[in-house]
């Protein structure tokens, strides 16, 4: 049990960067952006691809990334300069890079087990400081004797690497350029009074969200060992899910505390997904409708609590009035 929820906060962590570029099409620029199901995959395929060819695994990271960044500035030229509705735009390239991703990886799967991936250098970096005995000791204490340091020294390096790209992200948005793209997210043509260049924001906004996303992907490939060409069904499900769940249960009224909000949702979206493939009757081609679910859940309770907050506020003002 206790191992099952670590390997959920691991994989909610790495997951947690890709929500947080949906954060940015979705919420900041709201923009309904379908590429990420094909950016993720991107990310992943350059990386892969690259480590295979014998690439240092952090510049082929970088450059999955990169790849992403691209993917998500076209889609958004295709909304400003084409004039394409922003749902269609990312149709349309998501479709576009199934064909560009396989054309990159030269097969539907890569393999990368026998490889050496950013987690292996990570691990090594964290062999070399010699903590073992100090931080695996509260898992000896909980009986989990058999848990491997390479597991613990994976989730600290992803701890670092999400409390990095939090830090940049709120410090971007919080930069003159990360105003106005908020802005133009919230109103085009209020922006546009003051002689800003919207379509460049939005261009630059998408690149950005999907940079976010690829480079999930690429840590997803090389955290799991494989690239694979259908990795990214479902991605923008998770996504939302991620920012929903963080939303309702963590607030959203700064954006420091948004951008916490969706790595913590992210998490707790693994944990939740963890625990559904645990119930006997479910099955993985389960896990899709779960998702559905739980996106519906985390959208409806709000509204639904907010009737209820006001009804009860109303009675109570009816029987305060009724009784003096």
């Amino acid at each position: 049990m206790i191992t099952s929820i670590y390997g959920a906060i691991e994989s909610g962590l790495i997951y947690a960067i890709m929500a947080l570029g949906v954060y940015i099409s979705f919420r900041l620029l709201d923009f309904p952006d379908l590429t990420v199901d094909g950016s993720f995959v991107t990310g992943g395929a350059v990386t892969s691809v690259m480590i295979v060819n014998g690439t240092d695994p952090f510049t082929a990271t970088i450059a999955g990334a990169i790849a992403g960044f691209f993917a998500g500035c076209i889609t958004g030229l295709l909304h400003t300069k084409g004039n394409i509705n922003p749902l269609l735009a990312g149709i349309l390239m998501m479709i576009a890079l199934y064909s560009i991703n396989l054309r990159i990886m030269g097969q539907p799967n890569i393999p990368l087990l026998n490889e050496h991936t950013l987690f292996t250098t990570l691990n090594n970096w964290w062999e070399a400081l010699n903590l073992e005995a100090i931080f695996m000791a509260p898992f000896h204490w909980l009986g989990i004797a058999d848990f491997a340091p390479r597991s613990f020294y994976a989730l600290m390096s992803l701890l670092v690497l999400i409390i990095i790209v939090k830090k940049l992200m709120d410090f971007f948005l919080r930069t003159e350029a990360g105003t106005t793209l908020r802005a133009t997210g919230d109103n085009q043509k209020m922006v546009r009074s003051f002689s800003a260049n919207t379509s460049l924001y939005i261009i630059v906004g998408m690149g950005v969200s999907n940079m976010l996303v690829a480079f999930s992907g690429a840590m997803v490939v090389q955290h799991s060992g494989f690239a694979d060409i259908n990795l990214g069904v479902g991605m923008i499900i998770i996504g939302l899910a991620s920012v929903i769940i963080g939303e309702v249960l963590f607030g959203k009224d700064k954006i420091v505390r948004m951008t916490l909000a969706v790595i913590l949702g992210a998490i707790v979206y693994r944990i939740i997904y963890s625990m559904a493939l645990r119930i006997d009757f479910l099955e993985a081609s389960d896990m899709k409708l779960i998702t559905a679910l739980i996106v519906v859940v985390a959208l409806v309770f709000p509204h639904w609590l907010g009737q209820t907050n006001a009804k009860n506020q109303y009675k109570k003002s009816k029987a305060k009035a009724a009784s003096g």
